[in-house]
């Protein structure tokens, strides 16, 4: 496995040393039973000794009782270790994710993390736990045991040396064919939880569409696939067993041709010839260890790489020693602001952006689809940076802030609302988890949300599901809005987040930004013209530009853009009355 994993072990390392400790005694225990027998039989019974034989079993059974508590031990050690280290893994992934700015998200389909947060996590676990405790377990069982059968049969132990290798090199070809097939299937993985997740989040749209058939053929081709490569490679691990067995019962076979004809020669003891057959199948059995806890690191090497993939990715977005943690104002400035999701040479989203937005200022920005208004506003949080050019807040390049100074004080509604597993205090208290009750009321107010709060039987203790789907994308909304003017922000974006609002609602809304938010920048892209028609100022985007800035009456007169969409939702709505 990946050495750089290893860190991830951390307050786990004592079971992991204990648990080879207790595997080699629970070893010594095992190598001496046999010998104990052997004694028993070649002495005790031979000679007919009642009291050896006693004296002998309950030494025996100790031993036996020992090997017991010494393997509960170090599973019980080998499988905290695994557990810890799995957990671990999972912390220093997801805090990982957690530093990435969107453009390392995007590197990753959410599917792929959940694969390598769950699936190859758990694999990992599988083959370290078998490591600490089988992997220490088969040399010293193989080592030993060929130590006691030397002491007893020099023929049967050359025989041993003889197979040995033989075996594992057949066990280690078959665990190097069957490797390719395991790899292959984590990426069909991904495909599958893709599916799966989408088809989970669109489940109205496929019923709405009656796509049922269509979405399980998808599924069933998928799961077709993972199942073929995982039949392959189970067929080619499958040999392990009889490969096993036809050596294990072949070597017992000539063992006891050589044993019967030491006996009958007097150079060997009947005991004698039952511990070298115990040793042998302890030997045997130990390859056999060995070759499946190979597979097991085989197929956790191809996890840990992906695993690596994810810790070794470093955050586009990192704060400057000195970062600046005081956001003086509201204040917004793009200078010359070029921006391509791609980077360097790519297609530019944004081009040549320039424009000064006043702290307390309420900004409606208007224009088509892929006039990139929501990516105009991504800029201020920083969760991009520009391409070329800078934006200020406060008078502040934000590269030069502590990322989440920055972000404590833009509060930013997306176009997707998402709410959380967790009661409607819970859900609001993102925005601050230290308000009271009375404040978490007050903005739910100001979002015009309490009514419909208050309409609920638990008030604001009802439960909201996972994405708030048991709530309408109106209510949805100013929840979401709610949560937002609870961090009391000296920026509030709204990207399109009151389309799910009637006009009316929509309007109490601005009216309540105007009167409770005064010093508050109030960034508010819309559809609706309404929207935006009271905005101190409004910018209209076409194709990644600025196409027009002024007032409302002052775009009428002279921005051709917002003059069409003005009149054609206006005059329209008149119209249809």
């Amino acid at each position: 496995m990946n050495r750089k994993l290893f860190k991830s072990i951390r307050e786990y390392k004592r079971e992991s040393v204990l648990a080879p400790i207790f595997v080699i005694l629970e070893v010594f225990m095992e190598v001496l039973i046999p010998l104990q027998m052997a004694k028993i039989i070649d002495i005790g019974i031979a000679k007919g000794d009642l009291g050896y034989i006693v004296k002998m079993g309950i030494i025996l059974v100790v031993m036996a009782m020992l090997a017991l508590i010494f393997g509960a031990k170090a599973g019980n050690y080998a499988a905290r270790a695994g557990a810890g280290y799995a957990k671990n893994l999972r912390h220093d992934i997801f805090y990982k994710v957690q530093e990435f700015s969107f453009k390392n998200i995007d590197h990753f389909s959410t599917s792929s993390l959940v694969t390598r947060m769950t699936t190859d996590i758990t694999n990992v676990q599988m083959a370290y736990m078998m490591s600490i405790r089988l992997l220490a377990r088969a040399p010293i069982m193989i080592v030993l045991s060929l130590i006691m059968t030397l002491t007893i049969s020099r023929q049967i132990a050359l025989l041993f040396l003889i197979v040995i290798p033989l075996l594992g090199g057949v066990l280690i070809f078959i665990a190097k064919k069957a490797h390719p097939h395991f790899i292959k299937v984590f990426d069909e993985y991904d495909i599958l939880n893709n599916g799966v997740q989408e088809n989970v989040n669109a489940a109205r749209v496929v019923k709405a569409y009656v796509r049922e058939d269509h979405e399980i053929e998808k599924f069933h081709k998928i799961s077709q696939t993972v199942y073929d490569l995982f039949t392959k490679a189970e067929k080619i691990v499958a040999w392990n067993s009889p490969t096993m067995q036809f050596f294990m019962y072949s070597v017992i076979l000539i063992m006891v041709l050589i044993g019967g004809r030491s006996i009958v020669f007097q150079t060997m003891e009947t005991g004698e010839l039952t511990s070298v057959i115990v040793y042998a199948i302890q030997i045997l059995s130990s390859l056999m260890m060995v070759s499946f806890v190979f597979v097991m690191i085989m197929i956790a090497e191809a996890s840990s790489d992906r695993i690596v993939e994810v810790l070794d990715e470093v955050p586009e977005m990192q704060d400057k020693e000195d970062a600046v943690k005081e956001i003086p104002d509201g204040s917004i400035d793009f200078e010359h602001v070029d921006f391509s999701y791609a980077g360097e040479g790519g297609n530019l989203s944004l081009k040549d952006v320039n424009i000064h937005i006043k702290s307390g200022q309420t900004v409606g920005i208007i224009g088509g689809t892929g006039s990139a208004k929501s990516t105009f506003v991504q800029l201020i949080p920083r969760l991009y940076d520009v391409t070329k050019g800078s934006v200020k807040v406060g008078g502040i390049d934000v590269r030069e802030y502590n990322l989440e100074a920055l972000r404590d004080q833009v509060s930013m509604v997306l176009q997707k609302n998402v709410l959380f597993s967790g009661t409607i205090y819970e859900n609001i208290r993102w925005g601050d988890e230290n308000a009271s009750d009375e404040e978490v009321q007050r903005v739910c107010k100001l979002a015009q949300a309490d009514g419909f709060v208050q309409e609920f039987p638990a008030k604001y203790n009802t439960m909201i599901v996972q994405g708030g789907n048991n709530v309408s994308g109106g209510q949805r909304q100013r929840l979401c809005i709610a949560r937002a003017l609870l961090k009391k922000p000296k920026i509030l974006i709204l990207d399109d987040s009151t389309s799910a609002v009637d006009t009316k609602t929509d309007a109490l809304i601005r009216k309540a930004f105007r009167e409770e938010i005064p010093d508050t920048t109030k960034i508010i892209i819309a559809q609706r013209v309404s929207s935006v028609e009271d905005a101190d100022v409004i910018i209209v985007m076409e194709d990644g530009r600025i196409d027009g800035i002024g007032t409302s009456e002052e775009l009428l007169k002279t921005n051709k853009i917002y003059r069409e969409v003005y009149e054609s939702q206006v005059k329209g709505g008149a119209d249809n009355e």
